[in-house]
C-alpha cells in the first residue's frame, strides 16, 4: 500500500506486559492527536472505538475532528494483534486527512531484563486528492516524524513517572 516509511525506538523501563497494557488503551496512545496542538493547527481529533475497542482483529478506530480549521474524518482497522509483543492497524478507507492518505501503523515490543524496546512505524501515502497532494510532498515527512515520536515520547513518559 504505502511507498513512504518512518519509524523510531525507545527503550523503555516497563515490561513488555505492562507498556503493552498502556499502548493498548487508544485514548491515552492516540492522546497527542486529542489536544489541540501547533502540528493540529489548533484543532484537535476525538477518538471512538468500537466494542472491539481496538484490542482485537477486525476492530475499529475511528478519529475526527478538525485541523487548521478544515474537518478530517479517518477509520483504523486493527490487522495484527499479538499482546504483548505487537500491534498494527491501518486505515481502512480513504482517510480525508491533509499532508497523508492511506497508511499502516504498529509498534513492536521486546523485553529483557525489564525494560522493553518499543519500535513504532509508519508505513503511509501521499493524498490521493490533488488539492492536499501537494501539502504531502511538503509536510509528510515532518508529520510522520511528529506521530511516532509523540506517541513514544507519551509512553517514555508515562513510565518514567511510574
Amino acid at each position: 500500500m504505502a511507498n513512504r516509511h518512518y519509524e523510531d525506538s525507545a527503550v523503555i523501563n516497563a515490561s513488555a506486559k505492562n507498556l503493552f497494557a498502556y499502548i493498548d488503551d487508544q485514548s491515552r496512545f492516540s492522546s497527542h492527536m486529542v489536544k489541540s496542538s501547533l502540528m493540529m493547527g489548533g484543532g484537535r481529533m476525538d477518538v471512538r472505538t468500537d466494542s472491539g475497542h481496538g484490542k482485537r482483529i477486525g476492530s475499529h478506530i475511528r478519529l475526527s475532528g478538525k485541523a487548521f480549521g478544515i474537518s478530517l474524518f479517518l477509520d483504523e482497522v486493527v490487522t495484527q494483534y499479538d499482546p504483548p509483543h505487537r500491534k498494527v492497524w491501518q486505515t481502512s478507507k480513504t482517510p480525508k486527512l491533509l499532508v497523508i492518505g492511506q497508511y499502516k501503523m504498529g509498534l513492536e515490543i521486546n523485553s529483557k531484563g525489564g525494560k522493553s524496546r518499543l519500535k513504532m512505524f509508519i508505513d503511509y501515502e501521499l493524498p490521493q486528492s490533488w488539492r492536499t497532494r501537494w501539502l504531502g510532498y511538503l509536510f509528510s515527512g515532518l508529520y510522520a516524524r511528529w506521530c511516532v515520536r509523540q506517541m513514544l515520547q507519551d509512553a517514555c513518559k508515562y513510565f518514567a513517572y511510574r
